[in-house]
């Protein structure tokens, strides 16, 4: 009967993965759904942005949401075991932290700095990949106690993580693209700069001009220090010096630590925020930088959301800037036969017949 009750949960919500959800909608289901089929203490379910793995959005459960600190610095400023980003680049993508310690949970800082206090034992931790890109990250806990997750609860989640993945691809999808954002010409008290956010490297406000009040206004609520998680995550990765390397490892630090991070904002426009770190009398800061992103960005990450093959990316992202066939022939040394090829499974993807067609369904897309 329980094996019934469970496998019912698990179609209601791959169900709900390919109904078309928006992502407040479908975090709802993963959220309710969940427990029915891993029964565990708490959840964290993020999206993130596919090109840097940066949270664009995030639900933490009690008991994990006061430890919202912790565990971002953990993810960005220390080594440890099953780190988000080593999850969505290497082979698995969905593991447990006892098979990573091999049951000795005390070799990871995060069990014994974070979890530990809170009751929470073994962890189940999921980056959720769909079209060779990761949408986001699933991080299941139990409570404190010498059993952990079975591995036939890791191959349950193994199961419904591509779902999971899809349900948050196809999210971006169905979000309304906006062209024209709120600093258009003609809309009263519109800002017309990027917004900038001051912080300390302790992740603290230290000052932020009005145009960064008005773009804060329109991401999720705030966390952390009073920030909202987007610009909490992009700041942390600078918070801290990079961790230490062997000796051999090539000595500079690594470029995604100065990434960025694309996310709708509520009003539908799409923001980026850009971080990097500051030296001055004052001491060491973070700039933070918000700006509504690109038309070109935004093709970018609509092409990854309808899974495109690396080739027909680079051909379409030379289309989307204006790049005829000879041009496009000359940059990638391919031919024209090639060419059209890739272009003629770009229109069947997007259901259009033309490039002009093509560059108007990628930056207008409309919500189905």
């Amino acid at each position: 009967m329980g094996t019934s009750i469970q496998e019912r949960h698990a179609e209601r919500l791959i169900d709900s993965c390919h109904a078309g959800l928006d992502l407040p909608g479908l975090t709802t289901e993963v959220l309710r759904r969940l427990p029915g089929i891993l029964p565990v203490e708490a959840a964290f379910f993020a999206a993130v942005d596919p090109a840097t793995l940066l949270f664009t959005s995030a639900v933490a459960q009690e008991p994990l949401a006061d430890a919202g600190p912790l565990f971002l610095d953990n993810e960005f400023a220390r080594e440890d075991v099953n780190k988000f980003t080593a999850l969505a680049r290497g082979p698995d993508t969905v593991t447990t932290l006892d098979r990573a310690t091999r049951g000795r949970r005390t070799d990871s800082p995060r069990y014994r700095e974070i979890m530990a206090g809170l009751g929470l034992g073994d962890e189940l931790r999921a980056a959720l990949i769909a079209g060779h890109e990761c949408w986001g990250v699933l991080c299941l806990h139990r409570a404190d106690a010498e059993a952990g997750f079975s591995g036939q609860e890791l191959a349950t989640l193994g199961k419904l993580a591509p779902h999971l993945a899809e349900g948050l691809r196809s999210s971006v999808i169905r979000e309304r693209v906006t062209r024209d954002g709120p600093d258009t010409p003609g809309v009263p008290g519109a800002p017309g700069a990027p917004g900038v956010i001051l912080l300390d490297t302790e992740l603290r406000p230290v000052s932020i001009n009005p145009e960064a009040e008005h773009w804060l206004a329109r991401l999720p609520a705030p966390g952390p220090q009073g920030l909202p998680l987007p610009v909490h995550s992009v700041a942390a990765r600078l918070a801290s010096p990079p961790p230490a390397r062997a000796p051999r490892a090539p000595e500079r630090e690594p470029s995604d630590r100065h990434g960025s991070v694309r996310l709708q904002a509520s009003d539908g426009h799409w923001l980026t925020l850009h971080s990097t770190r500051l030296q001055g009398p004052a001491g060491d800061q973070i700039c933070v930088v918000i700006e509504p992103t690109p038309s070109t960005d935004i093709g970018s990450l609509l092409l990854a959301a309808h899974g495109l093959t690396p080739a027909q990316n680079r051909v379409t992202a030379l289309v989307l800037q204006g790049c005829s066939t000879r041009e496009i022939v000359s940059r990638l040394h391919i031919s024209a036969y090639t060419v059209q090829e890739h272009l003629t499974a770009v229109f069947a993807r997007f259901g259009v017949s033309s490039r002009r067609e093509l560059i108007t369904a990628v930056l207008t897309t409309h919500r189905h």
